[in-house]
């Protein structure tokens, strides 16, 4: 049974409440564990800064404005892809810049998915999923496999939803496919993937990022629970160490987390993720909108998994502009002449 109208409101403020209270946590951590061992938390202060933002800016863009601000944001963060170095996702590439461009141009398809199952005629919604398609085909222009596999992924995961009525099922899928991807990629760190997998992984991941994964691990069973403190890896990596990458990052959100600020701060990372599913979730707008931007988040959850896109201010404050205008709900929320209905 329904719990009425009237519960709606609560369960979303709740939502917002831990929302504020994981972001909080992250940061107050990252603080703890600077404390203790040193090091230079502003990193993850300014991505928990990053994404508190765009969420509150996607949260009044998408009441305002629930076609157009999607629609803004997917050509700003193509804009951003396309004025970025042009790298590929390969062994020998700088993965911070990479990762950066694959991920926004992940999470500009999921901002035209968005705006087209929000637009008003099917003409629009033809557009804007053109617009979509459009990003999947720059990403291969601009030598970004990743990107183009990750929007042609969520072009195809939004499609898909026209005939999901149950979100329930489909937030569970998505949850399900970000655990599946993390645990392979900790598995192939980790060695504990049978000969047959693990060869062809480590050769399309490249030797030196599987290294800095070992790496990570070792790191993080040396302090399970404080890391070694946050941006202190590269002063401690072996890898590192020997001049192998530059920037001094294990190029893993969830191993750096693990690494620099134990497992206490790779759970609360995971935790983060959950919300953000979890709000989307309880979102007040269409299904197929909230089914969207969570196949975007969760392929965004793909790259930080294997390179260092987390790290960019962008990126984290596009995840978060992308939640909340999804989970934003429309001022004017009347029923349309030929929308779908919204599902429960």
């Amino acid at each position: 049974m329904s719990a009425g109208p009237a519960a709606a409101p609560e369960r979303r403020s709740a939502s917002d409440a831990t929302g504020g209270a994981l972001l909080g946590a992250c940061a107050a951590w990252a603080l703890i564990t600077a404390g203790v061992h040193g090091g230079s938390p502003e990193g993850m202060l300014l991505a928990v800064l990053a994404v508190a933002a765009g969420y509150a800016g996607g949260r009044i863009c998408g009441a305002l404005l629930p076609v157009a601000a999607p629609c803004a944001g997917a050509l700003a963060g193509l804009g951003f892809a396309v004025s970025a170095p042009r790298l590929a996702l390969t062994p020998s590439s700088p993965l911070g810049h990479a990762g950066a461009t694959a991920a926004l141009l992940t999470l500009s398809a999921g901002a035209a998915c968005c705006a087209a199952w929000a637009a008003h005629t099917p003409s629009a919604r033809l557009a804007l999923r053109l617009l979509a398609a459009g990003v999947a085909v720059t990403a291969a222009v601009l030598g970004s496999p990743v990107g183009c596999a990750g929007a042609t992924v969520v072009l195809l995961c939004s499609l898909a939803a026209a005939r999901v009525r149950n979100r329930t099922l489909g937030i569970a899928g998505l949850a399900a496919a970000a655990v599946l991807i993390t645990g392979v990629f900790l598995a192939v760190a980790d060695d504990a993937l049978p000969d047959g997998l693990t060869a062809p992984l480590e050769g399309t991941l490249g030797q030196h990022r599987v290294l800095l994964w070992q790496d990570a691990l070792g790191l993080a069973e040396r302090d399970p629970v404080m890391g070694v403190g946050p941006g202190r890896f590269g002063e401690v990596s072996p890898v590192v160490a020997e001049g192998l990458v530059a920037d001094g990052k294990p190029h893993s959100a969830p191993l750096q987390q693990a690494s620099e600020q134990g497992l206490v701060g790779a759970a609360l990372l995971a935790a983060v993720f959950c919300w953000l599913l979890y709000a989307l979730w309880r979102s007040p707008g269409p299904t197929q909108v909230v089914l969207s931007a969570g196949a975007a988040l969760t392929a965004l959850t793909a790259v930080a998994a294997v390179g260092n896109a987390l790290s960019v201010t962008t990126v984290t404050a596009g995840a978060g502009l992308l939640a909340g205008i999804a989970t934003a709900r429309p001022l004017h929320d009347e029923p349309r002449d030929g929308s779908l209905p919204r599902p429960r």
